[in-house]
């Protein structure tokens, strides 16, 4: 498979790329939880006379060692580090038989599972910041999404759920026949009314439709895949990252791919099945830079999900906006909700925006299915 690139979009800002591969190193031990990450490398072994035998180059998000034995340069680490540093304030010395490089945090809140980004790091790290949001993997092949939704349910201890496998459960045929008797329109509208259903919940990891029948392929559909963070996971023909940038800055401008709704776009430059977890870890990296970058998102999500998944995202309206008019509403009841992570369930005020019979009806089906198909 070939090198994944990762286009990260936020607020229609220029996509910024990340690479994906790192290389493999030990360490012995790991402070992280403190403003400084402070990292210990043994050096047993190896013919160092001198600090002038080591070599270290310190970037922003990354992390380099070298050291000079027994006449040759040998790389100690290479890395895309966890998060970002301040390079200028790194320190570093040799202690007996170890190096010990001790690296600034920009953010020196944030808690640090390991000083590189990992599988392990990263679920661990990701699940935290996500709070409970849900996640969807969005675009054009339906294997894709529901095998990298797999991988990132199975590192988050998400549900895995495939919207697919719903459909079919309920309707009782495969979706390809289904296409066949009623056309490609009636399998994205009924994926829509999963997908809203899906909305009221959290921590699922949802792998989604692709072409031709998919909903997040569709404009009009995306109102409630807004819920959570959606991941668009795109093959492209590009050998290198500057054209996959420029595609996904077009993609954006011209605003004729609905899937450019989502939050971020993974550039693939292949796909095997074999390599999912790689896709999966890649995801994850660049959902940590997405919240990172704006601490509040998560905030807006469960905000967007209590007001009932309006369609106004990212800007959200007031409590009593009508999407259909425009205009506030002044019905007003007490809605009984339970919070963020489903563990106080406690009383608010919010404006009805429309009747709610009907869709409680639909949703209360699709969820017992759900239910069933998730046991």
């Amino acid at each position: 498979m070939e090198e994944v690139r990762v286009v990260k979009l936020l607020n229609n800002d220029d996509p910024i790329i990340y690479s994906s591969t790192t290389r493999p190193y030990r360490i012995r031990s790991l402070t992280s939880q403190r403003p400084q990450a402070e990292l210990r490398l043994p050096l047993q072994g190896r013919d160092i006379q001198s600090s002038q035998d080591v070599f270290i180059d310190v970037k922003e998000n990354s992390l380099t060692i070298k050291v000079h034995s027994s006449g040759s340069i040998v790389t100690l680490m290479e890395t895309d580090l966890y998060d970002k540093i301040k390079p200028s304030e790194t320190i570093w010395y040799i202690d007996e038989d170890q190096l010990v490089v001790n690296l600034k945090k920009h953010d020196s809140d944030l808690k640090w599972p390991d000083v590189k980004e990992t599988w392990a790091s990263l679920t661990t790290g990701v699940l935290q910041l996500l709070k409970g949001t849900s996640v969807y993997t969005v675009g054009e092949s339906t294997e894709v999404n529901e095998i990298v939704a797999k991988e990132l349910a199975v590192g988050l201890g998400y549900t895995p759920l495939n919207t697919s496998e719903l459909l079919e459960r309920y309707v009782k045929q495969s979706i390809d026949s289904w296409m066949i008797a009623e056309g490609a329109d009636s399998v994205a509208e009924a994926e829509a009314t999963i997908l809203e259903s899906l909305s009221s919940h959290v921590r699922a990891a949802v792998g989604t439709l692709g072409e031709p029948f998919g909903a997040a392929g569709r404009a009009d559909k995306w109102q409630h895949l807004h819920s959570g963070f959606a991941i668009w996971l795109s093959q492209c023909d590009t050998t290198d990252e500057a054209s996959a940038k420029e595609e996904a800055r077009r993609h954006i401008q011209d605003g004729n791919l609905a899937y450019s709704n989502a939050d971020m776009v993974v550039k693939l430059g292949g796909w095997d099945p074999d390599h999912a977890r790689t896709v999966a870890q890649t995801c994850l990296s660049a959902l940590k830079q997405l919240i990172l970058s704006d601490r509040t998102l998560t905030g807006k999500k469960s905000l967007y999900i209590r007001l009932g998944c309006r369609g106004d995202w990212p800007n959200i309206k007031p409590p009593g906006w009508d999407p259909s008019t425009g205009a506030d509403v002044t019905i007003r009841t007490h809605v009984f909700m339970h919070d963020w992570d489903r563990e106080v369930e406690k009383v608010c005020v919010e404006n009805l925006i429309e009747s709610l019979t009907g869709l409680a009806t639909r949703i209360l089906s699709m969820e017992n299915m759900v239910v069933g198909c998730s046991q």
